[in-house]
């Protein structure tokens, strides 16, 4: 480890470019498109690369909730075994879309933690008017457009406000995750979270979080997939296949109708 932290900054760029996050980062934060296979099939094959180096000490998820931790199982669990330790909601997240992520990591005896806010602490959050100052005012109406499109415009003006408490309550909840599972970390080890690219983004998301409780920009090291044209902020942008599927937005017009 010690011999990896001495490479060159020449070496460490090449490195990044050639898929391999910088060992310097304490933080590996990996931002998705939830429906895009190629993009999760790259972050399971760092998760395997980076246990294979014995540099990755935890894998946070936005799609677990906060206290779910395979910790406690042996690397030969069953799938079945590891959802139910992180609580997994097949409802909310497509187990297949995320198990090679998981399994990965559990097989390397990394444990798998959750990260994201509990459902519990939802109403609480669209009520806490604290997290209105917590970003600036154009970053706060960025995200109310995100919120806005990932609603496929459909969500009443007067809901946004709520939603955006509980997104930044939701970063609040995955930095706090990752924010502990560094501290536990040994030295010279790594934590990855992956979650949605808008909480991976360094201007609106975790990282303004992971700051505030301490962390340094350069700790931090965000990828992102896909094309470069309307690229949320990150350290990396990596070339994604895109699998093109059904408009996710005709099931919420159709129930909006009936």
């Amino acid at each position: 480890m010690k011999l990896l932290l001495r490479l060159s900054p020449l070496f460490l760029s090449l490195a990044a470019c050639a898929g391999m996050p910088p060992p310097q980062a304490r933080v590996l934060l990996y931002g998705e498109q939830h429906d895009q296979p190629d993009q999760q099939r790259q972050v399971a094959q760092a998760v395997r690369d980076l246990a294979a180096q014995q540099r990755l000490a935890a894998v946070v998820l936005e799609m677990a909730e906060q206290g779910g931790s395979t910790a406690r199982l042996a690397a030969g669990a069953d799938e079945a075994a590891v959802q139910e330790a992180l609580r997994w909601s097949a409802a909310a997240w497509p187990w297949d879309s995320y198990k090679d992520v998981v399994m990965a990591a559990v097989r390397a005896e990394v444990p798998v933690l959750g990260g994201n806010l509990p459902r519990s602490g939802m109403r609480a959050a669209m009520q806490d008017e604290a997290l209105d100052g917590l970003l600036p005012a154009a970053v706060n109406d960025q995200l109310k457009t995100a919120i806005r499109e990932g609603h496929c415009g459909l969500l009443p003006a007067e809901h946004e406000g709520g939603m955006l408490r509980i997104q930044l309550a939701r970063d609040q909840s995955m930095a706090r995750a990752v924010a502990q599972a560094a501290h536990d970390a040994s030295p010279g080890q790594q934590v990855l979270l992956l979650s949605g690219a808008q909480h991976a983004a360094r201007d609106r998301g975790v990282p303004l979080h992971l700051q505030r409780l301490g962390f340094k920009a350069d700790e931090l090291f965000v990828t992102m997939f896909g094309a470069s044209d309307g690229a949320l902020p990150s350290d990396r942008l990596l070339p994604a296949t895109h699998s093109p599927g059904p408009d996710p937005c005709e099931p919420l017009r159709k129930r909006q109708k009936d």
